[in-house]
Parts: C-alpha cells; sequence; structure tokens
C-alpha cells in the first residue's frame, strides 16, 4: 500500500542525539512532499521550539504539538484547534509540584515559562542558545509560575523532569488519579502533563480526516510513549530501534535508530 500521509516524531526519532536530522530523512521527505504526500510533525514540543527542524524540511502543513494539545499554522501563525488545560487545574498541579519541589517547563501562548532552572530546563535552554537568533525558541525565568499560568492566555503543558524517577513517576499517578490529567512519557525522565484526553494520535485522527483520509493511509514514525497513541492506530506505525523494549513489542514494523538510516528507507519501500 502507498500511504498518503507521513507522520514525524522528532525527539529520538526524526532528530538525532545531536538535534540534527540526517540528509537521507532530508531527501526522502522532499521527494514525499514532490509527489504530493503530506508530511506532518507529530511532537511533543512547543511550536515556537520546532522552527530550525520544520524549515529545514520546508513544510507547509500544520504541526501538532505538545502531544497533541494544539494544531499550529506555520503560515498564517495561529493556532487552527486546540484542548488547552484549565488555568485552576494547572495551579493546582503548581502547588503539587511545590509541595514536592519537582521544576520543569510551563509551555503557554508562544513561550515555554520557568522558575527554577533545573538540569532539564538548563539543557534545553543550551540547545536555544546554540541556534540563530531568528530560530530561538523562547524562554521566559518568571518569579511566580502560579502568576504567569494566571496570565496566560493557552497553557498548553507542563514538561517535568526529576532526578529520583520513581518519585516523578509517582507524582504522575497521583496528578492522573487526583486531577484527571494526561500525563504521558516524552523521554526516559520526562513526563508531560496536559489536558486528559489529548494525545498525538486523536489531534492526527482529525487533521487526517480533515483532508479526505483516514489513519490507514498514514505511516506514522515514533519511538516513546507519547507516541503510541499515533503508532497504534496509524496505517503503518514504524518504531525506531532506540526505543524501549516495551515500546518495539507494540510496533507494527521496527527500523534502526535515530543515527542510521531506516527512516529515508521505509520511506522508500512504503511510500515512494
Amino acid at each position: 500500500m502507498s500511504y498518503r500521509v507521513i507522520a514525524l516524531d522528532l525527539d529520538g526519532t526524526l532528530l538525532t542525539p545531536a538535534k540534527t536530522i540526517l540528509p537521507q530523512s532530508v531527501e526522502a521527505l522532499k521527494k514525499a512532499r514532490e509527489a504530493g504526500i503530506h508530511v506532518a510533525i507529530v511532537t511533543g514540543r512547543h511550536h515556537c521550539a520546532i522552527h530550525p527542524f520544520y524549515q529545514a524540511l520546508e513544510l507547509d502543513t500544520p504541526a501538532i504539538c505538545c502531544n497533541g494539545t494544539y494544531l499550529y499554522d506555520y503560515q498564517a501563525k495561529k493556532v487552527l484547534a486546540a484542548d488547552p488545560l484549565d488555568t485552576q487545574l494547572a495551579l493546582q498541579v503548581i502547588e503539587m509540584l511545590d509541595q514536592q519541589r519537582i521544576h520543569g517547563l510551563l509551555y503557554v501562548d508562544d513561550a515555554m515559562l520557568y522558575q527554577t532552572p533545573t538540569g532539564h530546563v538548563t539543557r534545553t535552554l543550551n540547545w536555544a542558545e546554540s541556534l540563530p537568533p531568528h530560530q530561538r525558541p523562547v524562554f521566559r525565568q518568571v518569579p511566580d509560575l502560579a502568576q504567569a499560568a494566571r496570565d496566560a492566555d493557552s497553557i498548553w503543558k507542563f514538561a517535568l523532569s526529576h532526578p529520583n524517577i520513581p518519585e516523578l513517576q509517582q507524582f504522575a499517578s497521583k496528578v492522573e488519579a487526583e486531577l484527571g490529567l494526561a500525563c504521558e512519557w516524552s523521554w526516559h525522565d520526562q513526563v508531560d502533563i496536559a489536558k486528559g484526553g489529548n494525545s498525538k494520535g486523536k489531534r492526527l485522527a482529525q487533521w487526517v480526516e480533515s483532508l479526505g483520509l483516514s489513519m490507514s493511509d498514514v505511516i506514522a514514525f515514533g519511538d516513546n510513549y507519547n507516541d503510541l497513541s499515533m503508532l497504534e492506530t496509524a496505517g503503518l506505525g514504524v518504531v525506531m530501534g532506540n526505543a524501549d523494549e516495551a515500546i518495539k513489542a507494540r510496533a507494527k514494523k521496527v527500523i534502526g535508530t535515530n543515527l542510521e538510516t531506516g527512516i529515508a528507507e521505509t520511506i522508500y519501500q512504503y511510500v515512494l
């Protein structure tokens, strides 16, 4: 079967550990676009942290951001569809975070906010500083994260990290049980908290339907737990070789790591 949509996770999938895209992937995706295939980024990232990759691929499709919380149109510079986090629920999360002394980023509107520059935040800031000024995402340190949440028009998600993974797992379970929010792991030491019901698969299915297509027309690439909702509903879900064994066990196809040319080879085999 020739698929009509290519859905791509970024970190751990399309991106190498150095946050670059392999030239073989760039070329294969270019040929796919020229053949009329829809190529879409489906990521846990904020839209302001996708610029260098979106531009490198010369895309014109909307990006699915923050694990499906919203669909962003880069050409029009606007959100097309969204299910943001309720402010009062966000404030409850912040109160719980303060109690547990867990830190991270709050994704709002057009920026990512933080109060305490922990390891995860520092790493992300260093990556941003390595980019040309016009591609840098907007990070802001705020004196009071709760007040920043009150001031935001839209709250997309929390991206939390903690050196004690079991404690972070316990925190996520508590948030799910007590607040009914969606907690998805986007990295081995990072959990994302967003409005319940949001997922990459759900938002991708909505966008694909707007094209007059179905998920059976989609080939999706991913590597982590927050990708499963699209990997398991796509016509072909492809998991990277660097993924956890638990993810690979639920895949329809497993390819090489994000340092190898498996994405390009799979596109040539199944799409072009």
